[in-house]
C-alpha cells in the first residue's frame, strides 16, 4: 500500500528552502505589510490556510513561498503582487503631518484633506473635512465598500444614511457601513468641520 506524503513533503510544494538575499528581502517586505495591517503571524497564517510557523520562516528568509502561496497570503490583506513588490520596507514611514502636508482629495466645494499620500496597503483613511454652507458630497446618496465614521468638530452637518436623516452638531458623531447609500450636506449657518475615518480607504 503506497505511503501517503509526509507533512514535510506536502509543505515543500508551497515553499522551498531559501537562503538568498531575495528571500530575505521578500520576508522583510511581508513582515512590514503584516505589521501594517495589524495581523499576528498566527492570524495571517489562519487567513491564508498556512501555519504560523510557515509565515515565520518566510519572514525570516528561511523559505521562499511559491507564487501561488504568496498570492494566497496577499489575498488576506488584500493586495496584488504588483502592489506588494512596489512597497519599500526600508523607507521610514511618515508619522507626523503638518497641515500643508495633508493631501486634498475632495471636490465640488467640499475640502477633504487626507492624512498620508500613499495609502496602498493601509487599512484606513483619515480625513479632515471642511464643508462651506450649502456644500454637499453628492446630489444623490451614493455607496461604496467599507465602513466609515467621524466626529463633528465645528458647525452642523446633515447626514442621510439609507432612510435615516439627522442633523449633527459639534461633539456628535456617526458610524455606518458605507455600502448603505449616504450623503452629507451642510445646512448652515456656518462652516462645518469633521474628522472622519474610512476603512478600507475610499
Amino acid at each position: 500500500m503506497p505511503r501517503s506524503p509526509s507533512k514535510s513533503a506536502k509543505s515543500s510544494k508551497s515553499a522551498k528552502p531559501a537562503k538568498s538575499s531575495d528571500a530575505i528581502e521578500l520576508g522583510q517586505r511581508l513582515k512590514y505589510v503584516r505589521d501594517l495591517f495589524g495581523f499576528s503571524q498566527r492570524e495571517l497564517g489562519a487567513k491564508a490556510g498556512l501555519t504560523h510557523g510557515t509565515i515565520s520562516f518566510i519572514e525570516a528568509g528561511k523559505i521562499s513561498p511559491a507564487v501561488g502561496t504568496l498570492r494566497k497570503i496577499l489575498d488576506s490583506f488584500p493586495m496584488t503582487l504588483a502592489e506588494f513588490f512596489a512597497i519599500d520596507p526600508s523607507s521610514e514611514p511618515q508619522v507626523f503631518f503638518g497641515n500643508d502636508e495633508l493631501v486634498e482629495v475632495g471636490g465640488g466645494g467640499v475640502s477633504l484633506k487626507q492624512v498620508g499620500r500613499n495609502l496602498k496597503g493601509r487599512p484606513l483613511q483619515i480625513l479632515y473635512e471642511h464643508y462651506p454652507v450649502g456644500a454637499e458630497t453628492a446630489s444623490e446618496p451614493y455607496s461604496h465598500d467599507g465602513e466609515e465614521g467621524g466626529v463633528v468638530v465645528k458647525g452642523h452637518i446633515e447626514i442621510t444614511v439609507g432612510n435615516q436623516t439627522r442633523r449633527l452638531g459639534a461633539g456628535e458623531a456617526f458610524l455606518f457601513p458605507s455600502r448603505v447609500p449616504h450623503r452629507f450636506r451642510n445646512p448652515g449657518p456656518g462652516e462645518c468641520v469633521i474628522v472622519s475615518v474610512n476603512s478600507p480607504p475610499a
